[in-house]
């Protein structure tokens, strides 16, 4: 039995302007002990999908299952199984900390709790604020305050609705060690998120959603394996050449290229050297998640309905949507060096 089973999820909302259609026919088994990674881009359904499961929003279709028990029919059972971090900061400013995952344990029918909320404060570093009040917490303890309030029940499946948005790399690197303590211990993890580079580390399958629809599902290995190409990355304090801005990526001074094969870097380096661009710690890497999101949301990956892209972790009888095949690359690390005039 799956932890989570989404069947043929559908959600479409009345506005002024007409039907929205959040969610198209999402399919979708999350195995029991498994770290999951739900990715896409502003608006492709994620949020819809995680308030549905925890019982925030009713399906138009479809029904979602958590462990067998249905999250509108037998929603108080579902609701047990389930710690949900939403990505809003929603806290109680009447009460200290303590008094707070006391409070949240009650909810739930917990009682005498006290040495698993010390052990939830000592884990994300929350101890020496015990007492304090939550009005009285930055941001970022606020946040470690909702994962708290998400785990004290002990809930089989965590649900991590962008946890670390807008948060401190401390924070960051305690909360995912302790997420993946709880992981090895058995506990289904489900994770939302914009940061590909933790989604990557973390995660060992993989779906992507693109107006409510899922577009690519695999196993990240797979997903990796699958990207075509190569990417050549570098330093630079210039301005590229029109021909090169059109296909980079950059972010500050690193410039990324997408290059199908050694020709393609070649023709990117001698397209540098005559516009005098001098580059800097230069690499050919494979390509990570970040590029294979981009390959499949702008279509240039082929995403393919196929229950054999992921046969080995799908439930038996049900059907799994798509793996993203976007071609075969391998890439290659050499030593810095410059494009010269």
């Amino acid at each position: 039995m799956p932890a989570v089973s989404f069947q043929a999820v559908s959600k479409t909302y009345q506005t002024p302007k007409g039907p929205f259609q959040a969610l198209r026919q999402v399919n979708l088994d999350i195995e029991e002990g498994e770290f999951f990674g739900l990715l896409g881009p502003n608006g492709a359904g994620k949020t819809t999908l995680i308030s549905i499961l925890a019982g925030l929003a009713r399906p138009t279709a479809g029904r979602v299952l958590v462990q067998g028990a249905d999250v509108q029919a037998e929603f108080a059972d579902a609701r047990r199984r389930l710690g949900v971090v939403p990505q809003e900061l929603v806290f109680d400013p009447f009460f200290n900390v303590r008094e707070s995952l006391r409070i949240q344990s009650g909810y739930f029918g917990v009682k005498h709790n006290d040495a698993w909320i010390d052990e939830l404060l000592h884990e994300l570093g929350l101890t020496d604020k015990a007492s304090a009040n939550m009005r009285q917490l930055s941001g970022g303890m606020k946040r470690r305050v909702l994962v708290a309030q998400a785990l004290v029940h002990k809930p089989p499946i965590i649900v991590l609705d962008e946890p670390t948005a807008g948060v401190d790399v401390e924070l960051r690197q305690t909360l995912w060690q302790f997420i993946a303590k709880l992981n090895k211990q058995g506990h289904t993890v489900l994770l939302t998120t914009h940061y590909l580079e933790e989604a990557e580390a973390l995660c060992g399958r993989i779906a992507m959603l693109k107006t409510g629809q899922v577009v690519a599902l695999d196993r990240t290995s797979n997903l990796l394996r699958s990207a075509s190409g190569s990417v050549l990355q570098f330093k630079t304090d210039q301005e590229l050449p029109p021909p090169l801005r059109a296909l980079a990526r950059v972010t500050g001074r690193i410039a990324q290229l997408p290059a199908h094969d050694a020709r393609e870097i070649e023709q990117h380096l001698a397209a540098l050297r005559t516009a005098g661009v001098e580059v800097h710690d230069m690499e050919i890497r494979r390509p990570d998640l970040e590029d294979v999101f981009l390959q499949v949301m702008s279509g240039t990956g082929s995403a393919s309905q196929s229950a054999e892209a992921d046969a080995s972790a799908a439930a038996p009888g049900r059907p799994q949507q798509g793996t993203a095949t976007v071609g075969d690359g391998q890439g290659t690390s050499v030593q810095s060096m410059g494009a010269q005039k």
